[in-house]
């Protein structure tokens, strides 16, 4: 008989019927009663075992952890916590765990950080299935949302000769040997003889690809993986992320946020449409954390208020100078009570972000219109020549979840603000030809991922809400 996921029994009504289940042991209890999980949702399905009638070598190896197979009918349970339960006629241990070496007891409650360095079992926990079961639903939804709105999803390149972001933090990718390296008659790494015959990286974003795409399909989306060498180690940065960035032909400023707008409720009203359990187990976990932060520290809202909040509220739409003034205006500046200065023409921290969004606004905020010094070169310049069509959706709880831009279409305009910038405007003639031949006004975003699973989770480590975090010094697995 094929398995029956928990899932299906327990959000059905059907009761006597015969069925084989399959998962993990999370506890087992008076020698009668083993709580299985299987992953396909956060609650245990309770299995009852006759031990009178049960091989004494199967009862002494149902530990936590283990997995096994139980076959039998589903009745309506008598006991509390459960609505159903397996009176199983027949179980089979599959694989056995050692319950003194096993490091996921449940009655020791593993705290995160433990949690980080046993990575490779984590997922077992009810807090990281719930992350990853919320981490899928995001994805599909980010699919489904584009896919419905007639975009085409492009893949743009993960080895890549171009730096988006004029950063340089990026990682190399070579087949020369390191030991050998070999070398022009300057000195310099001659990359003739390296695989590709050039100096190669992994990328840091697909949106110069992704322009491309839009000015030939019109609406494209990429969701790909993206790479920042970048020697941080805090509580928001991943060396290995997870970017989604669309690209629109004809799109303005005006355009590209209110699509992103769109975007973020359509997936946040996803997740809180087919993960319930799951949500409002992490909002439980996120208030038992809040309550050990000191008063002052504690977020005015619970999880599922924020999530709503997103979803109910049509974003505030502030220009970066607007955001200037409110934050000058402010009791937390003229207390001094941030962290970081304000001044026209500093970029916002994430302090400022969300005093702007949690106490002045109280919902998401679009902030448009940034100072030209501090934004990329390929965001349209706008007529007061100080600053460009760019715009950040701020999101309670994170601060900036979007970054995006109207893209500067005017080849001599785009031509002088790389030269500004020092992008080699020759290495990027490909790029520039895309406004040599046809140009016309575009626009587009980018949202972190992991930014994105962060917020709807409630989890504050960013390690948290990706299977393999790779950051300085650790690439396990």
């Amino acid at each position: 008989m094929q398995r029956t996921k928990i899932k299906e029994i327990l959000y059905s009504d059907k009761l006597d019927y015969e069925c084989v289940v399959k998962g993990w042991v999370r506890s087992f209890r008076n020698n009668q009663f083993i709580a299985v999980n299987d992953g396909s949702c956060l609650d245990s399905l309770q299995i009852v075992v006759d031990s009178n009638n049960t091989d004494k070598d199967i009862l002494d190896h149902i530990t936590a952890g283990a997995s096994v197979s139980a076959r039998g009918i589903i009745k309506a349970s008598l006991g509390k916590g459960q609505k159903v339960e397996l009176i199983a006629d027949s179980l089979e241990v599959l694989g056995r765990c050692d319950p003194d070496h096993y490091p996921l007891q449940l009655k020791n409650r593993p705290s995160l950080e433990y949690l980080r360095e046993h990575a490779h079992l984590r997922m077992r926990t009810h807090v990281f299935g719930a992350i990853f079961r919320v981490r899928h639903s995001l994805a599909f939804a980010v699919h489904e949302f584009f896919h419905k709105k007639g975009f085409v999803y492009l893949n743009t390149p993960i080895i890549t000769a171009s730096d988006a972001e004029g950063a340089g933090e990026m990682f190399q990718v070579t087949t020369l040997d390191l030991n050998n390296v070999p070398r022009k008659e300057d000195g310099s790494v001659d990359y003739s003889e390296d695989f590709f015959g050039r100096s190669t990286n992994l990328t840091v974003s697909g949106q110069l690809e992704g322009e491309l795409g839009a000015l030939a399909l019109g609406e494209i989306y990429t969701f790909g993986p993206t790479f920042r060498a970048e020697n941080s180690n805090t509580t928001r940065h991943l060396a290995e992320f997870w970017m989604i960035e669309p690209e629109m032909a004809f799109y303005d400023l005006a355009e590209n946020a209110q699509l992103a707008q769109e975007f973020i409720q359509y997936v946040i009203q996803y997740v809180l449409d087919h993960n319930r359990a799951d949500l409002e187990f992490l909002d439980q976990r996120l208030a038992e954390e809040e309550k050990q932060k000191p008063q002052n520290e504690r977020s005015e809202f619970s999880l599922l208020e924020k999530l709503r909040m997103v979803t109910a509220n049509s974003f505030e739409k502030i220009t970066y100078t607007e955001a200037i003034d409110i934050l000058l205006k402010s009791k937390p500046y003229q207390k001094k009570q941030f962290k970081y200065d304000v001044s026209w023409g500093t970029d916002l921290q994430s302090e400022h972000e969300r005093y702007l969004v949690e106490k002045h606004f109280k919902k998401p905020v679009i902030v448009t219109d940034y100072p030209k010094e501090i934004k990329s070169f390929y965001m349209r310049l706008n007529d007061d020549e100080k600053t460009v069509a760019a715009m950040d959706i701020l999101a309670p709880g994170i601060g900036e979840i979007v970054g995006g831009s109207q893209r500067e279409e005017r080849l001599d305009v785009l031509e002088s603000r790389m030269q500004e910038m020092n992008v080699p405007v020759e290495e990027m003639s490909w790029f520039l030809d895309t406004r040599r031949f046809g140009t016309v006004p575009h626009a587009g975003f980018g949202l972190g991922f992991e930014r994105l699973v962060l917020f709807a989770t409630g989890m504050t480590n960013i390690r948290d809400v990706i299977p393999f975090p790779r950051t300085p010094k650790s690439a396990n697995f």
